[in-house]
Protein backbone atom coordinates (compact mmCIF):
# COMPACT_ATOMS: atom_id res chain seq x y z
CA UNK A 1 0.00 0.00 0.00
CA UNK A 2 0.92 3.80 -0.88
CA UNK A 3 0.70 6.09 1.53
CA UNK A 4 -0.12 9.81 0.81
CA UNK A 5 3.26 11.60 -0.17
CA UNK A 6 2.36 14.55 1.42
CA UNK A 7 1.27 14.82 4.99
CA UNK A 8 0.72 18.01 6.93
CA UNK A 9 -0.13 18.68 10.64
CA UNK A 10 -1.08 21.27 11.91
CA UNK A 11 -0.47 20.71 15.69
CA UNK A 12 -2.78 22.18 18.46
CA UNK A 13 -5.24 22.45 15.39
CA UNK A 14 -8.99 20.56 14.86
CA UNK A 15 -9.72 21.47 11.68
CA UNK A 16 -8.09 21.18 8.07
CA UNK A 17 -6.96 24.31 6.25
CA UNK A 18 -5.36 25.05 2.75
CA UNK A 19 -2.05 27.47 2.95
CA UNK A 20 -0.42 30.05 0.43
CA UNK A 21 1.64 27.18 -0.95
CA UNK A 22 -1.71 25.06 -1.94
CA UNK A 23 -0.93 22.75 0.92
CA UNK A 24 -3.96 20.89 2.51
CA UNK A 25 -2.83 21.11 6.60
CA UNK A 26 -4.89 18.87 8.40
CA UNK A 27 -5.56 18.79 12.57
CA UNK A 28 -3.35 16.51 14.76
CA UNK A 29 -5.70 14.78 16.56
CA UNK A 30 -5.69 11.19 14.57
CA UNK A 31 -1.17 11.66 15.06
CA UNK A 32 -1.68 11.68 18.76
CA UNK A 33 -3.09 10.69 21.41
CA UNK A 34 -1.64 12.66 24.48
CA UNK A 35 -0.92 16.67 25.08
CA UNK A 36 -2.80 20.18 25.27
CA UNK A 37 -3.56 22.30 22.12
CA UNK A 38 -2.84 25.85 22.60
CA UNK A 39 -3.49 29.06 20.43
CA UNK A 40 -0.35 31.52 19.87
CA UNK A 41 -0.93 35.03 19.42
CA UNK A 42 1.30 35.31 16.85
CA UNK A 43 2.67 38.68 14.41
CA UNK A 44 1.39 38.50 10.99
CA UNK A 45 4.44 37.63 9.52
CA UNK A 46 4.23 34.20 11.00
CA UNK A 47 2.38 31.61 8.91
CA UNK A 48 -1.14 30.66 10.02
CA UNK A 49 0.02 27.46 10.68
CA UNK A 50 2.09 28.03 13.18
CA UNK A 51 -0.92 30.09 15.38
CA UNK A 52 -1.34 26.67 17.32
CA UNK A 53 0.94 24.24 18.99
CA UNK A 54 0.53 20.73 20.84
CA UNK A 55 1.89 21.13 24.31
CA UNK A 56 2.99 17.90 26.54
CA UNK A 57 3.40 18.75 30.15
CA UNK A 58 2.35 14.47 31.33
CA UNK A 59 4.68 12.12 30.20
CA UNK A 60 8.80 11.77 29.79
CA UNK A 61 8.12 11.31 25.61
CA UNK A 62 5.59 11.66 23.59
CA UNK A 63 5.46 10.99 19.68
CA UNK A 64 3.38 11.39 16.99
CA UNK A 65 2.67 8.52 14.79
CA UNK A 66 2.43 8.38 10.98
CA UNK A 67 2.17 5.65 8.71
CA UNK A 68 4.55 5.10 5.72
CA UNK A 69 6.12 2.25 3.66
CA UNK A 70 8.87 0.40 4.99
CA UNK A 71 11.93 1.36 2.58
CA UNK A 72 10.25 4.56 1.42
CA UNK A 73 13.17 7.47 1.38
CA UNK A 74 10.97 10.60 3.45
CA UNK A 75 11.86 14.04 4.13
CA UNK A 76 10.25 14.83 7.73
CA UNK A 77 10.30 18.47 8.59
CA UNK A 78 9.30 19.67 12.36
CA UNK A 79 8.34 23.00 12.88
CA UNK A 80 8.40 25.15 16.77
CA UNK A 81 6.97 28.69 17.23
CA UNK A 82 6.46 29.30 21.22
CA UNK A 83 5.13 32.72 20.62
CA UNK A 84 4.54 33.16 24.67
CA UNK A 85 1.51 30.13 24.35
CA UNK A 86 1.97 29.85 28.60
CA UNK A 87 2.43 33.84 28.94
CA UNK A 88 5.96 32.92 31.26
CA UNK A 89 8.55 34.18 28.64
CA UNK A 90 10.00 31.74 29.21
CA UNK A 91 10.84 29.58 26.06
CA UNK A 92 11.71 25.73 27.27
CA UNK A 93 14.74 23.44 25.92
CA UNK A 94 14.05 20.10 25.30
CA UNK A 95 14.49 16.72 22.75
CA UNK A 96 13.46 16.09 19.14
CA UNK A 97 13.43 12.58 18.23
CA UNK A 98 12.09 10.40 15.61
CA UNK A 99 11.34 6.69 15.08
CA UNK A 100 13.86 5.68 18.05
CA UNK A 101 16.89 7.83 17.46
CA UNK A 102 17.75 11.36 18.64
CA UNK A 103 17.15 14.75 16.14
CA UNK A 104 18.22 17.56 17.72
CA UNK A 105 18.32 19.69 20.94
CA UNK A 106 15.76 22.39 20.59
CA UNK A 107 16.61 25.66 21.94
CA UNK A 108 13.92 28.39 21.32
CA UNK A 109 16.32 31.46 21.30
CA UNK A 110 12.96 33.73 21.63
CA UNK A 111 9.68 33.93 21.65
CA UNK A 112 9.13 35.17 18.08
CA UNK A 113 11.73 33.27 16.55
CA UNK A 114 10.83 29.87 14.40
CA UNK A 115 12.60 27.06 14.31
CA UNK A 116 12.67 24.62 11.60
CA UNK A 117 14.05 20.89 11.61
CA UNK A 118 14.78 18.65 8.99
CA UNK A 119 15.96 15.01 8.24
CA UNK A 120 15.79 12.56 5.34
CA UNK A 121 15.85 9.27 5.77
CA UNK A 122 14.84 6.05 4.58
CA UNK A 123 12.25 3.93 6.70
CA UNK A 124 12.82 0.97 8.33
CA UNK A 125 8.98 0.19 9.57
CA UNK A 126 5.89 0.59 8.64
CA UNK A 127 5.26 4.04 10.43
CA UNK A 128 7.39 6.76 11.32
CA UNK A 129 7.54 8.40 14.71
CA UNK A 130 8.14 12.06 15.52
CA UNK A 131 8.99 12.86 19.25
CA UNK A 132 9.50 15.14 21.75
CA UNK A 133 10.89 14.75 25.52
CA UNK A 134 11.43 16.69 28.51
CA UNK A 135 14.99 17.13 29.53
CA UNK A 136 14.37 19.53 32.75
CA UNK A 137 11.63 19.18 35.04
CA UNK A 138 10.09 22.16 34.48
CA UNK A 139 10.20 22.96 31.17
CA UNK A 140 7.45 21.44 28.86
CA UNK A 141 8.18 19.94 25.22
CA UNK A 142 6.17 21.49 22.58
CA UNK A 143 5.03 20.99 18.76
CA UNK A 144 3.82 23.52 15.95
CA UNK A 145 4.19 21.48 12.77
CA UNK A 146 4.88 18.29 11.49
CA UNK A 147 5.52 17.95 7.45
CA UNK A 148 6.26 14.16 5.80
CA UNK A 149 7.18 14.44 2.01
CA UNK A 150 8.24 11.24 -0.06
CA UNK A 151 11.19 11.58 -1.88
CA UNK A 152 12.56 9.38 -4.70
CA UNK A 153 14.43 6.47 -4.32
CA UNK A 154 16.71 7.34 -6.17
CA UNK A 155 17.76 10.60 -4.52
CA UNK A 156 20.30 11.22 -2.42
CA UNK A 157 21.72 7.44 -2.49
CA UNK A 158 25.19 8.69 -2.32
CA UNK A 159 25.05 8.00 1.55
CA UNK A 160 24.26 5.07 2.74
CA UNK A 161 20.71 4.30 3.42
CA UNK A 162 21.27 3.17 7.23
CA UNK A 163 22.28 6.95 7.64
CA UNK A 164 20.27 9.88 8.54
CA UNK A 165 21.22 13.31 6.57
CA UNK A 166 19.97 16.16 9.18
CA UNK A 167 19.89 19.44 6.42
CA UNK A 168 21.80 22.40 7.78
CA UNK A 169 21.46 24.33 4.78
CA UNK A 170 18.95 24.49 1.50
CA UNK A 171 19.71 27.96 -0.37
CA UNK A 172 19.17 29.30 -3.73
CA UNK A 173 21.94 32.16 -4.08
CA UNK A 174 20.34 34.07 -6.98
CA UNK A 175 16.64 33.75 -5.73
CA UNK A 176 15.04 36.76 -3.93
CA UNK A 177 12.27 34.99 -1.63
CA UNK A 178 12.15 31.39 -0.60
CA UNK A 179 10.99 28.54 -2.73
CA UNK A 180 8.90 25.88 -2.11
CA UNK A 181 5.90 23.63 -3.47
CA UNK A 182 4.42 23.77 -6.22
CA UNK A 183 8.62 24.55 -7.61
CA UNK A 184 9.80 21.90 -5.75
CA UNK A 185 8.01 19.25 -6.20
CA UNK A 186 9.05 17.29 -2.98
CA UNK A 187 8.60 20.67 -1.12
CA UNK A 188 11.90 21.17 0.09
CA UNK A 189 12.68 25.11 1.14
CA UNK A 190 15.36 26.82 -0.50
CA UNK A 191 16.22 30.04 0.95
CA UNK A 192 17.61 33.18 -0.30
CA UNK A 193 21.25 32.74 0.34
CA UNK A 194 24.33 35.37 0.51
CA UNK A 195 27.74 34.91 -0.94
CA UNK A 196 31.03 36.63 0.14
CA UNK A 197 33.35 38.40 -2.17
CA UNK A 198 34.08 41.15 -4.43
CA UNK A 199 30.60 43.01 -5.98
CA UNK A 200 28.60 40.10 -5.83
CA UNK A 201 25.35 40.42 -7.60
CA UNK A 202 22.15 38.14 -8.47
CA UNK A 203 21.79 37.33 -12.24
CA UNK A 204 19.06 35.27 -14.42
CA UNK A 205 18.81 33.10 -17.00
CA UNK A 206 18.45 34.74 -20.41
CA UNK A 207 16.78 31.30 -21.74
CA UNK A 208 13.02 30.92 -20.71
CA UNK A 209 13.13 27.35 -19.97
CA UNK A 210 15.94 24.72 -19.46
CA UNK A 211 16.06 22.39 -22.64
CA UNK A 212 17.90 19.33 -19.89
CA UNK A 213 17.19 18.87 -16.19
CA UNK A 214 18.41 15.30 -15.39
CA UNK A 215 20.16 15.55 -12.42
CA UNK A 216 19.54 13.26 -9.90
CA UNK A 217 18.24 15.11 -6.58
CA UNK A 218 15.83 17.14 -9.00
CA UNK A 219 16.36 20.82 -7.79
CA UNK A 220 13.48 23.31 -9.11
CA UNK A 221 14.07 25.48 -12.18
CA UNK A 222 13.55 28.22 -10.63
CA UNK A 223 16.76 28.13 -8.43
CA UNK A 224 19.01 26.49 -11.44
CA UNK A 225 18.07 29.98 -13.36
CA UNK A 226 19.19 32.21 -11.19
CA UNK A 227 22.77 32.47 -9.71
CA UNK A 228 24.87 34.47 -7.21
CA UNK A 229 28.34 35.52 -9.31
CA UNK A 230 31.39 37.72 -8.26
CA UNK A 231 31.39 40.84 -11.19
CA UNK A 232 34.87 41.73 -10.08
CA UNK A 233 38.55 40.89 -9.72
CA UNK A 234 39.09 36.75 -10.90
CA UNK A 235 41.89 36.48 -8.17
CA UNK A 236 39.50 37.07 -5.27
CA UNK A 237 37.84 34.13 -4.39
CA UNK A 238 33.84 33.67 -4.02
CA UNK A 239 32.93 32.40 -0.13
CA UNK A 240 30.64 30.00 0.67
CA UNK A 241 29.44 31.07 4.18
CA UNK A 242 28.28 28.07 6.66
CA UNK A 243 27.35 29.90 9.86
CA UNK A 244 24.94 27.11 11.07
CA UNK A 245 27.79 24.36 11.14
CA UNK A 246 28.58 22.94 14.57
CA UNK A 247 31.67 24.08 16.17
CA UNK A 248 33.07 20.43 16.20
CA UNK A 249 33.65 18.47 12.76
CA UNK A 250 31.07 16.30 11.61
CA UNK A 251 30.66 14.17 8.76
CA UNK A 252 28.83 16.27 5.93
CA UNK A 253 26.91 15.67 2.74
CA UNK A 254 27.17 18.45 0.44
CA UNK A 255 24.90 18.98 -3.24
CA UNK A 256 26.58 22.24 -5.48
CA UNK A 257 24.38 22.57 -8.21
CA UNK A 258 25.76 25.12 -11.08
CA UNK A 259 24.19 26.07 -14.65
CA UNK A 260 24.85 29.02 -16.87
CA UNK A 261 23.12 31.96 -16.76
CA UNK A 262 24.25 33.57 -19.63
CA UNK A 263 24.64 32.54 -23.27
CA UNK A 264 28.68 32.92 -23.60
CA UNK A 265 30.32 34.18 -26.67
CA UNK A 266 33.63 32.10 -28.63
CA UNK A 267 35.80 34.43 -26.50
CA UNK A 268 34.01 34.10 -22.98
CA UNK A 269 34.89 30.86 -20.75
CA UNK A 270 34.06 30.11 -16.89
CA UNK A 271 35.77 27.50 -15.26
CA UNK A 272 36.64 27.38 -11.49
CA UNK A 273 37.58 25.06 -8.95
CA UNK A 274 36.24 24.37 -5.39
CA UNK A 275 38.66 24.63 -2.52
CA UNK A 276 37.80 23.24 0.63
CA UNK A 277 40.39 24.98 3.58
CA UNK A 278 42.44 26.92 1.00
CA UNK A 279 43.26 23.88 -0.48
CA UNK A 280 41.83 22.28 -4.17
CA UNK A 281 39.83 20.12 -3.69
CA UNK A 282 37.25 19.86 -7.16
CA UNK A 283 37.58 20.88 -10.32
CA UNK A 284 37.78 22.65 -12.68
CA UNK A 285 33.55 22.99 -12.72
CA UNK A 286 32.19 24.31 -15.81
CA UNK A 287 28.37 25.33 -15.60
CA UNK A 288 26.44 24.13 -19.13
CA UNK A 289 24.35 26.41 -20.48
CA UNK A 290 21.04 25.58 -20.78
CA UNK A 291 21.68 22.64 -18.28
CA UNK A 292 22.36 21.50 -14.74
CA UNK A 293 25.73 20.11 -13.34
CA UNK A 294 25.72 18.61 -9.42
CA UNK A 295 28.88 18.35 -7.87
CA UNK A 296 28.61 15.98 -5.08
CA UNK A 297 31.18 16.10 -1.72
CA UNK A 298 30.77 13.36 0.34
CA UNK A 299 32.79 11.81 2.67
CA UNK A 300 34.61 14.49 4.30
CA UNK A 301 34.03 16.34 7.67
CA UNK A 302 33.62 19.76 8.46
CA UNK A 303 32.36 22.81 11.20
CA UNK A 304 31.85 26.29 11.42
CA UNK A 305 35.67 27.30 10.90
CA UNK A 306 35.88 25.15 7.71
CA UNK A 307 35.69 27.52 4.77
CA UNK A 308 34.60 26.53 1.17
CA UNK A 309 35.38 29.18 -2.22
CA UNK A 310 35.39 28.99 -5.50
CA UNK A 311 38.22 30.16 -7.68
CA UNK A 312 38.09 31.29 -11.12
CA UNK A 313 40.86 29.31 -13.31
CA UNK A 314 43.53 30.48 -15.17
CA UNK A 315 41.65 30.34 -18.43
CA UNK A 316 38.26 31.68 -17.22
CA UNK A 317 37.52 35.06 -18.44
CA UNK A 318 34.60 34.89 -16.14
CA UNK A 319 34.27 34.81 -12.65
CA UNK A 320 32.59 31.72 -10.46
CA UNK A 321 28.80 31.08 -10.46
CA UNK A 322 26.93 29.44 -7.63
CA UNK A 323 23.28 28.31 -8.44
CA UNK A 324 21.98 26.44 -5.29
CA UNK A 325 23.71 24.24 -2.41
CA UNK A 326 22.51 21.42 -0.01
CA UNK A 327 24.24 20.52 3.03
CA UNK A 328 23.85 18.02 5.36
CA UNK A 329 25.03 16.68 8.40
CA UNK A 330 25.57 12.43 8.39
CA UNK A 331 23.75 11.41 11.19
CA UNK A 332 24.86 8.04 13.34
CA UNK A 333 23.00 4.72 11.83
CA UNK A 334 19.81 4.48 11.97
CA UNK A 335 18.30 1.76 15.20
CA UNK A 336 16.57 -1.24 14.11
CA UNK A 337 14.54 -0.27 17.18
CA UNK A 338 12.95 -2.32 20.59
CA UNK A 339 12.67 -5.93 19.85
CA UNK A 340 9.88 -6.65 17.58
CA UNK A 341 8.70 -9.20 19.61
CA UNK A 342 8.30 -7.16 22.44
CA UNK A 343 6.54 -4.62 20.82
CA UNK A 344 4.19 -6.49 19.58
CA UNK A 345 3.26 -7.30 22.90
CA UNK A 346 2.90 -3.91 23.91
CA UNK A 347 0.77 -3.24 20.92
CA UNK A 348 -1.77 -6.47 22.11
CA UNK A 349 -1.37 -4.54 25.80
CA UNK A 350 -1.96 -1.10 24.37
CA UNK A 351 -5.21 -2.72 22.33
CA UNK A 352 -6.81 -4.16 25.62
CA UNK A 353 -6.74 -1.54 27.59
CA UNK A 354 -7.17 1.37 25.00
CA UNK A 355 -8.12 3.78 27.44
CA UNK A 356 -5.25 3.84 29.42
CA UNK A 357 -2.45 2.89 27.26
CA UNK A 358 -3.31 4.13 24.12
CA UNK A 359 -1.52 7.22 24.34
CA UNK A 360 1.96 5.91 24.09
CA UNK A 361 3.75 5.21 21.30
CA UNK A 362 6.94 6.01 19.17
CA UNK A 363 9.89 3.17 20.24
CA UNK A 364 8.82 2.08 24.00
CA UNK A 365 12.64 2.05 24.42
CA UNK A 366 14.90 4.43 22.48
CA UNK A 367 16.15 6.44 22.15
CA UNK A 368 17.77 5.96 25.72
CA UNK A 369 16.88 7.07 28.58
CA UNK A 370 13.53 8.28 26.70
CA UNK A 371 11.75 4.98 27.40
CA UNK A 372 7.57 4.75 27.99
CA UNK A 373 6.79 5.99 31.88
CA UNK A 374 5.24 2.06 32.32
CA UNK A 375 8.59 -0.09 30.87
CA UNK A 376 12.66 -0.69 31.49
CA UNK A 377 14.33 -1.43 29.05
CA UNK A 378 17.92 -3.13 28.80
CA UNK A 379 21.03 -1.70 26.82
CA UNK A 380 20.70 -4.57 23.88
CA UNK A 381 21.35 -2.59 20.66
CA UNK A 382 17.80 -3.67 20.23
CA UNK A 383 16.61 -4.04 23.51
CA UNK A 384 14.45 -5.75 25.28
CA UNK A 385 11.68 -5.18 28.17
CA UNK A 386 12.54 -5.83 31.27
CA UNK A 387 9.74 -4.78 33.37
CA UNK A 388 6.29 -3.70 33.14
CA UNK A 389 4.78 -0.88 35.55
CA UNK A 390 1.27 -1.58 34.92
CA UNK A 391 0.39 -0.69 38.98
CA UNK A 392 -2.13 2.02 39.64
CA UNK A 393 -2.83 2.21 35.89
CA UNK A 394 -6.82 1.55 37.01
CA UNK A 395 -6.21 -1.64 34.31
CA UNK A 396 -9.38 -4.16 34.12
CA UNK A 397 -10.76 -7.18 32.26
CA UNK A 398 -8.74 -9.55 31.27
CA UNK A 399 -5.28 -9.96 31.16
CA UNK A 400 -3.88 -10.61 27.52
CA UNK A 401 -0.80 -13.16 27.72
CA UNK A 402 2.38 -11.75 27.10
CA UNK A 403 4.78 -14.51 28.29
CA UNK A 404 6.84 -13.70 24.72
CA UNK A 405 8.16 -11.40 26.44
CA UNK A 406 11.00 -13.52 28.06
CA UNK A 407 13.13 -10.89 29.38
CA UNK A 408 11.05 -10.03 31.65
CA UNK A 409 12.51 -9.30 35.48
CA UNK A 410 9.99 -7.53 36.93
CA UNK A 411 5.92 -7.24 36.70
CA UNK A 412 4.01 -4.97 38.96
CA UNK A 413 0.15 -5.43 38.93
CA UNK A 414 -1.31 -3.26 41.39
CA UNK A 415 -3.72 -1.22 42.21
CA UNK A 416 -5.53 -3.51 39.02
CA UNK A 417 -8.72 -4.70 38.68
CA UNK A 418 -8.62 -7.96 36.66
CA UNK A 419 -11.83 -10.14 36.64
CA UNK A 420 -10.32 -13.48 35.10
CA UNK A 421 -9.08 -16.65 36.94
CA UNK A 422 -4.88 -16.39 37.52
CA UNK A 423 -3.38 -16.68 34.31
CA UNK A 424 -1.06 -19.56 34.11
CA UNK A 425 1.57 -17.83 31.92
CA UNK A 426 2.47 -15.73 34.33
CA UNK A 427 4.60 -18.07 35.81
CA UNK A 428 6.56 -19.03 32.94
CA UNK A 429 8.98 -15.92 32.56
CA UNK A 430 12.47 -17.49 32.56
CA UNK A 431 14.85 -14.37 33.72
CA UNK A 432 11.45 -12.82 36.64
CA UNK A 433 12.85 -12.29 39.89
CA UNK A 434 10.00 -9.78 41.34
CA UNK A 435 6.62 -9.86 40.96
CA UNK A 436 3.73 -7.37 42.92
CA UNK A 437 0.60 -8.43 42.32
CA UNK A 438 -1.70 -7.03 44.81
CA UNK A 439 -5.51 -6.73 42.66
CA UNK A 440 -8.49 -8.01 43.50
CA UNK A 441 -8.06 -10.59 40.72
CA UNK A 442 -4.69 -11.62 40.62
CA UNK A 443 -3.06 -12.88 44.37
CA UNK A 444 -0.09 -14.22 43.83
CA UNK A 445 2.43 -15.77 41.15
CA UNK A 446 1.53 -19.47 39.82
CA UNK A 447 4.32 -21.40 39.55
CA UNK A 448 4.78 -23.46 36.81
CA UNK A 449 8.44 -24.40 36.58
CA UNK A 450 10.98 -25.73 38.81
CA UNK A 451 12.15 -23.43 41.80
CA UNK A 452 14.29 -21.74 39.11
CA UNK A 453 11.37 -19.60 38.31
CA UNK A 454 9.66 -19.12 42.14
CA UNK A 455 9.16 -15.80 43.01
CA UNK A 456 7.35 -15.09 46.65
CA UNK A 457 4.12 -13.31 46.19
CA UNK A 458 4.21 -9.44 48.17
CA UNK A 459 2.41 -11.60 51.12
CA UNK A 460 4.53 -14.13 51.72
CA UNK A 461 8.16 -11.82 51.67
CA UNK A 462 6.38 -9.34 54.34
CA UNK A 463 6.05 -12.60 56.13
CA UNK A 464 9.85 -13.67 55.41
CA UNK A 465 11.41 -10.13 56.61
CA UNK A 466 9.48 -10.96 59.94
CA UNK A 467 10.45 -14.17 60.91
CA UNK A 468 14.12 -12.69 60.29
CA UNK A 469 13.76 -10.22 62.10
CA UNK A 470 12.62 -12.71 65.34
CA UNK A 471 15.02 -14.97 65.15
CA UNK A 472 17.92 -12.28 65.16
CA UNK A 473 15.98 -10.38 67.85
CA UNK A 474 16.23 -13.88 69.94
CA UNK A 475 19.87 -14.25 69.30
CA UNK A 476 20.38 -10.63 70.18
CA UNK A 477 18.71 -11.36 73.67
CA UNK A 478 20.66 -14.68 73.86
CA UNK A 479 23.93 -13.19 73.63
CA UNK A 480 22.89 -9.86 76.61
CA UNK A 481 21.96 -13.05 78.50
CA UNK A 482 25.73 -14.72 78.82
CA UNK A 483 27.50 -10.95 78.77
CA UNK A 484 25.19 -9.77 81.77
CA UNK A 485 26.23 -13.03 83.81
CA UNK A 486 29.44 -13.55 81.96
CA UNK A 487 30.27 -16.35 79.06
CA UNK A 488 30.77 -19.48 80.23
CA UNK A 489 33.99 -21.72 80.14
CA UNK A 490 34.49 -23.18 76.60
CA UNK A 491 32.03 -20.98 74.94
CA UNK A 492 33.95 -18.30 72.37
CA UNK A 493 32.96 -14.93 72.46
CA UNK A 494 33.02 -15.20 68.31
CA UNK A 495 30.58 -17.88 68.34
CA UNK A 496 28.25 -15.92 70.13
CA UNK A 497 28.65 -13.14 68.35
CA UNK A 498 28.37 -14.94 64.91
CA UNK A 499 24.10 -15.41 63.69
CA UNK A 500 23.13 -18.74 62.91
CA UNK A 501 22.63 -20.14 59.53
CA UNK A 502 19.24 -19.47 58.47
CA UNK A 503 19.67 -20.60 55.52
Amino acid sequence: MKYTEFVSIDCGASSSDTDENSLTWVGDDLYVQSGKSHVVESPSQVSRVLTTLRAFPDHKKNCYSIKADKGDLVLVRTSFFYGNYDKKSSPPTFNLQFDGNHWEKVVIPATDKVLLFEVIYTVKGSSISVCVARTQANQIPFISAIEMRSLNASMYHHVNSNNPLFMIKRIGYGVNKTVRFPDDRYDRIWAPGILVGDFIEKIQSNSPLMASFDVEDNPPRSVLQSAGVATANLSIPLTLIFSDFPNVEVPVYINGYFSEVSHLNLTEKRSFDLYINYERSYGPITPPYNRALQLLITNITASSSTAFSLLATNDSTLAPLMNAIEVFRVGNELTEGTNVKDVDVLTLLQKSFTDQLQEWSGDPCLPAPFSWDWVACNSDARPRITALYLNGLGLSGILPDFSSMDALELIDLRSNNFTQEIPGFLGSFPKLKEFISGNSGIDHLPLENSSKNSVPSSRDQQMSIVAMLLLYAAVFLFNAKWIAFGIPDGVSKKALETPPDTS
